[in-house]
């Protein structure tokens, strides 16, 4: 079947307090898919509290006013499902994917928390999930190689008062500067069915899901601090960028060296920006791309190459590069042959073979995506929330397979070396050992780190 087809709704709809709501129909296997997007991220967080959309993410599965603690998350996998939520830059998700017979179960507790979690809202939570964030954010931000990559990459692009500047993490001393207070004016600003969208996909009676929709989170009264586009799409102009390179150096204890890049790039929802998509495929996805067969395969000064475009619907687009050294030549070869390879790119756009495998490779990510009811759930959503159509998912993967290698070409244009970032990671210079260093070492390390 084709999977387009399945992100076509049958039936999108607007609940009186605001809530859109999409269902789809699809009965492969008997699962249902509920997924809630609300229209705030950390965009839209103010200075000295970075983090607290991504926070209070957490804090939405602590308890509500008839599912204390951690019901949530129990409730959903006694019934043999799976929950989840992420924070994004322009939007907060929260997931599951549940046995067909579940749904009833798992609109209300979804329609519990989004109507009623203030009422379980505690001091203890926010301690609890305060702790759990700032673990994360060791674990996977500051003690993992190449882990602060693109927090160091915003922070350059970005100018400071620029609300795309700080990572959805936040900073260590802006979460434990978070209050309670500033947790429930966070939630009264954004968690309004007006400002969300409800997305249910897979084995479904439309018309019973419906009334159980109606039911549950037809009563839910809108927050009069919210209203259509409250979130991420609602604030003025964007601080004027800075239009020069920046670069900088980061000593660290990673594998290899490496070069990371972003660019600005256009925004999504538009022509342009599927172009974008098409040209970074052609230069860095996959080991036959254009960038990985002149580093990798040919010179041999990298061990791999990867690239594509992190889409922003309130903002410019990023493209962003990776190149892990190999060692032969260093990092202002790796440079230099990237910069060749750009400008060649630019003069000559992509050839025949090259626009094909990149539509390939970006017609398995789409069916990747869309394979599962949560993929298709969370592509309605994201479709209904940016675009106002959850309809227009259907029409994602024509509008990048439509994209010709003059628009490709054009779209180089975009990987300008005199406006970008440039991170340079370099391990540490490793000092030869004495020659009594196998007799002292620590035990369980070697003499030289």
């Amino acid at each position: 079947m084709d999977r387009s087809a399945l992100l076509v709704p049958d039936q999108e709809f607007r609940l009186p307090n605001g809530l859109r709501v999409v269902l789809s129909e699809d009965h492969l296997n008997p699962v249902a898919a509920v997924c809630v997007w609300y229209h705030v991220g950390s965009r839209d967080e103010r200075p000295g509290r970075t983090g607290l959309a991504h926070l209070f993410e957490h804090l939405m599965f602590q308890g509500s006013a008839q599912v204390p603690g951690n019901g949530h998350f129990e409730a959903v996998q006694a019934g043999g499902g799976q929950p989840n939520g992420t924070t994004g830059f322009e939007r907060t998700n929260y997931f599951e994917t549940v046995p067909a017979h579940q749904l009833e179960l798992t609109l209300w507790l979804e329609a519990d928390r989004m109507g009623s979690l203030l009422d379980a809202l505690t001091e203890q939570a926010l301690d609890n999930q305060r702790a759990v964030v700032k673990n994360e954010r060791r674990q996977r931000y500051d003690n993992v190689p190449y882990g602060t990559v693109w927090e160091h990459l915003m922070a350059m692009l970005h100018p400071p008062a620029h609300p795309y500047h700080h990572m959805p993490i936040g900073s260590m001393a802006d979460l434990d500067a978070a209050t309670l207070d500033d947790a429930r004016a966070f939630f009264r600003t954004h968690y309004a069915p007006s400002n969300a969208v409800l997305a249910v996909v897979g084995d479904i009676d439309p018309a019973q899901t419906r009334a159980w929709v109606e039911k549950y989170f037809g009563s839910l009264p809108d927050c009069p601090a919210a209203g259509p586009g409250a979130g991420a799409g609602a604030r003025g102009p964007l601080p004027e960028p800075v239009r020069a390179e920046r670069r900088a150096v980061l000593r660290h204890p990673v594998p290899s060296a490496a070069l990371m890049c972003a660019y600005r790039m256009p925004v999504d929802g538009t022509r342009e920006a599927d172009a974008a998509e098409v040209a970074l495929a052609v230069l860095g996805a996959g080991e036959s791309s254009r960038l990985a067969t002149r580093l990798v395969l040919d010179d041999q000064i990298a061990l791999n190459v990867s690239m594509g475009l992190m889409r922003f619907a309130h903002a410019p687009s990023l493209g962003w590069l990776d190149i892990k050294a190999s060692g032969r030549g260093g990092l202002p070869a790796v440079e230099a042959a990237l910069d060749e390879e750009i400008a060649r790119f630019a003069d000559e756009g992509p050839g025949e073979d090259e626009l094909d495998r990149a539509h390939a490779h970006l017609r398995r990510k789409h069916l990747d995506a869309s394979a599962t009811v949560g993929g298709r759930a969370d592509l309605l959503c994201r479709y209904a929330t940016f675009f106002g159509s959850a309809a227009a998912a259907a029409d994602s993967l024509p509008r990048l397979l439509d994209v010709t290698a003059a628009e490709v070409r054009a779209a180089a244009a975009h990987l300008d070396p005199a406006d970008r970032s440039v991170l340079l990671y370099q391990p540490p210079p490793r000092n030869p050992a004495p020659e009594s260093s196998a007799a002292t070492a620590p035990p369980g390390r070697t003499a030289d780190r």
